[in-house]
């Protein structure tokens, strides 16, 4: 293909919980022709849109909440909905701080194999030995983002996430393959301080908003295994007091997000952005550097 001709990329962003990653593909979308996909876990579910913080986007509210979602066919309508955006002549914007959604999203994820038989009790065995502390804490070394999900006194749930991390290499070639399109992925770095403050201010706002009543309703119907890890679940359950549960989901947020950033310098090639400013001036920068390596064209959509 002659190098004149320009050919419709992706952009990928990627940052921890209240970090502006929505606001920032907003902005963008509204300067070139683009459409956001959504790489998020959660958001895939109806039923918990503040909780989830959902915004208008392909891939969200996809799913009733008793559905058992998986990353293998989130990927599938994914790469469809990327394609589908592509085809139109317009520029895929994936949004997401789930890493794994987000690497599924962008490249022909080949999944891990299922864990071989007697692995689970090998895991359970260490549990039992070693200490809930110590096996959380494993947990974390090899997958940040599950341990971020899971509490170290939840044998089960902790198990069953060293059952998926003991493929770490596995998981970590995954970073290694090509994406499906070239595709600029981009980190928004929010200092700790600022982040932390965000967080709090948009859980007290989740709670104005009927959180509360949202997670009842859940709770109430069929409830997939997968839907009750959403973050803030268990803490609003547990916590019939409005301050306790805000200040079990401030603290399992925190959590969340550091590991995020942990799993944000994991990704090749990212992008670093100051994210501490306006969402247009992110946005702005972010144009500047595909315009740059040229991945898109100049100028705004009509």
């Amino acid at each position: 293909m002659p190098a004149h001709v320009f050919v419709a990329e992706v952009i990928a962003i990627f940052g921890p919980t209240a970090s502006g990653k929505t606001a920032v593909a907003e902005a963008l979308a509204e300067r070139i022709a683009a459409e956001i996909v959504a790489a998020d876990s959660m958001q895939v579910y109806r039923g918990l849109t503040i909780l989830t913080n959902q915004s208008p986007a392909h891939l969200v509210g996809i799913w009733p909440l008793g559905h058992e979602a998986s990353v293998g066919e989130y990927q599938e309508l994914a790469h469809a909905a990327i394609d589908e955006i592509l085809a139109a002549g317009r520029t895929p914007v994936v949004v997401g701080g789930t890493g794994l959604y987000l690497r599924a999203a962008v490249a022909d994820l080949q999944l891990p194999p299922a864990p071989e038989p007697g692995a689970r009790r090998r895991w359970e065995e260490l549990y039992d030995t070693e200490g809930a502390k110590q096996a959380h804490a494993l947990l974390a070394e090899l997958d940040p983002e599950a341990a971020a999900a899971v509490h170290p006194n939840d044998r089960r749930r902790v198990v069953r996430g060293l059952g998926l991390a003991g493929r770490q290499r596995e998981r970590d070639r995954l970073w290694a393959e090509e994406t499906r399109y070239a595709t600029l992925v981009f980190g928004l770095d929010v200092p700790k301080e600022e982040l932390e403050r965000r967080i709090a201010e948009r859980a007290h706002a989740m709670f104005r908003a009927g959180v509360r009543q949202e997670v009842e309703r859940a709770l109430a119907g069929s409830i997939s295994g997968t839907a009750r890890h959403a973050h803030g679940l268990a803490d609003i359950a547990e916590n019939p007091d409005d301050e306790a549960a805000i200040e079990a989901l401030v603290a399992r947020t925190k959590r969340y997000a550091a590991y995020q950033r942990k799993w944000m310098r994991r990704i090749p090639g990212l992008v670093s952005l100051p994210a501490n400013r306006p969402p247009g001036e992110i946005a702005d920068a972010i144009l500047e550097v595909a315009r740059a390596r040229q991945r898109l064209p100049a100028g705004r959509a009509g």
